[in-house]
């Protein structure tokens, strides 16, 4: 029996349609193989159960004759926090045995992942005839590489801002408009930068805390001191006086 799973979809955030907790969704295609097989592996000889782990929502069940379509199996994930993002991994472990009008069939499967947010590395194994996969999930390198240059790019602008501060403070320039509007600008422009994050991390994640709320924070602080500086920079406005 040959068992095709494919990795369609990894929710850390648990915030799927089903709404369940932290899975990840196989796509399987079982295909009968030999004499259990009709029609090239279209349909069982008999009635045909895949049992699986206690890590899915239930075994899958097909019929004797009846052509065997793909299924969505959500498998829950262990291990991990989305708090972590980007340095956050998973776990699962995901178990397939076949049963053929009551005598198990030995199993073999092919696992793939078509989830572009994710690395899968998978550990293989066959206990009593059925099939162990032990599988390990962590943000793939284009996942990583763009949030560890947002939270660079996140204190280059933060420290940009805060020489920026810093020379007209210390020049006493008074209320300049332009780099006032450049700052607040910055400020709001990082929470939507941030909003671009790949995997749509909770705020609260070590990105946060890392670079993106203290960006802000710095940010925050040299507007509003340039602010109060600018204004005792300026000079005082003197009443017109009538020329005699």
């Amino acid at each position: 029996m040959d068992v095709s799973a494919t990795i369609e979809r990894v929710d850390a955030a648990g915030r799927g349609p089903r709404a369940a907790g932290r899975e990840m969704t196989l796509r399987v295609l079982v295909t009968p193989r030999g004499a259990p097989a009709e029609a090239d592996g279209v349909s069982p000889t008999e009635d045909l159960t895949v049992q699986t782990s206690t890590a899915t929502r239930g075994d899958l069940t097909f019929k004797a004759h009846q052509r065997i379509a793909t299924m969505d199996v959500p498998v829950a994930l262990t291990g991990g926090s989305i708090t972590d993002y980007p340095f956050d991994a998973y776990g699962a472990d995901v178990e397939f045995g076949a049963v053929l009008g009551g005598e198990k069939v030995p199993v073999r499967v092919t696992l793939s992942n078509n989830d572009v947010l994710f690395s899968a590395r998978v550990d293989a194994s066959t206990t009593q005839g059925i099939a162990v996969l032990g599988i390990d999930l962590a943000r793939s390198n284009s996942v990583f590489v763009f949030a560890v240059f947002m939270m660079l790019a996140m204190w280059a602008l933060a420290l940009s801002v805060l020489i920026g501060g810093w020379y007209l403070v210390t020049r006493r320039k008074g209320l300049t408009w332009p780099a006032l509007g450049r700052m607040a600008a910055t400020l709001f422009a990082l929470a939507a930068f941030r909003n671009t994050a790949r995997g749509s991390p909770p705020i609260g994640c070590l990105l946060d805390y890392i670079a993106f709320l203290w960006a802000e924070t710095v940010i925050a602080f040299c507007l509003i001191t340039v602010v109060i500086a600018g204004i005792r920079a300026e000079p005082p406005v003197t009443a017109p006086t009538d020329a005699p």
